[in-house]
């Protein structure tokens, strides 16, 4: 006589006819149903974390951008300045650093503009980019004190307005963590 256990077959068996219960086919299912999942959880981290890096009105501003440089240009070859962005030691996210912007013409005499902006622009979060009104402290000479509030890659953006003149001077730079 046999025994009961003998003559039953496994639950989930390659031989099973039954597809919900044939190891290959639950091992498809799962591994489309782990697809979906990492696909939704990608979406989803998308969705929340927008940097919103669109620019609003791209298009009118890529189809300007040649003419835009070229005028740029152009102003930068007829006013001859000279422009130099420093601070006097790294920046360290959390803690203040005061930059100079220093302007002068082809011959080293100092430009008295009328007003100096410094513009911190972080690329990879537009919600933590900034302005800040520099203030003359000689002539050719501005100066901001700012506090980062994020570690990692800033581009400053300064510009001189002297009339109906304004140039941009940017420089890309680099902001440490703090020190714990």
């Amino acid at each position: 006589m046999t025994s009961m256990t003998e003559n039953k077959k496994p639950r989930f068996s390659q031989d099973s006819k039954e597809a919900f219960r044939n190891p290959w086919v639950l091992g498809w299912i799962a591994g489309i149903l782990l697809v979906l999942a990492v696909n939704v959880g990608f979406i989803v981290t998308a969705v929340m974390t927008n940097p919103g890096l669109v620019e609003k009105n791209y298009y009118e501003k890529g189809r300007d951008q040649e003419q835009h440089f070229l005028e740029q240009q152009l102003t930068r070859e007829r006013l001859g300045w000279q422009m130099k962005l420093d601070s006097v030691h790294k920046p360290i996210a959390g803690e203040p650093v005061r930059y100079t912007f220093n302007i002068v013409d082809t011959n080293g005499i100092a430009i008295d503009g009328d007003k100096a902006l410094l513009h911190a622009y972080r690329p990879s979060d537009m919600n933590a980019d900034f302005d800040a009104v520099m203030q003359e402290i000689a002539p050719g000479v501005y100066s901001v004190e700012i506090t980062f509030p994020l570690k990692g890659i800033w581009d400053l953006s300064a510009t001189l307005f002297k009339g109906d003149d304004h140039l941009k001077f940017t420089r890309r730079i680099s902001v440490l963590a703090a020190n714990p």
